[in-house]
């Protein structure tokens, strides 16, 4: 797999991803995971024709939706720390 880190995106900018595409589609890795994948011009329009008015990946819900729960305070202590909140308002 063709793929660069955020730190090596971030120390060396564009010229990473130009590097990385002469080899192909370039896959960002966050943390080591995949989170993003960058195309060439050519590639997309490639990937992309015939395509126009359809809807392609997910809705915003529904990547919300599929997001992994992040803290550790359960639907009961966020609704007791929102009403206090709340009360405190008034």
């Amino acid at each position: 797999m063709n793929s660069i880190s955020a730190a090596e995106l971030k120390r060396r900018g564009m010229a990473a991803i130009e590097d990385g595409l002469r080899h192909g589609p370039v896959h960002l890795m966050k943390h080591n995971k995949p989170a993003a994948v960058v195309l060439s011009e050519t590639d997309y329009l490639q990937l992309s024709a015939g395509s126009a008015g359809k809807v392609v990946g997910v809705t915003a819900v529904q990547w919300l939706l599929n997001q992994r729960p992040v803290g550790k305070s359960s639907k009961s202590q966020l609704d007791k720390a929102l009403r206090k909140e709340r009360e405190d308002w008034g």
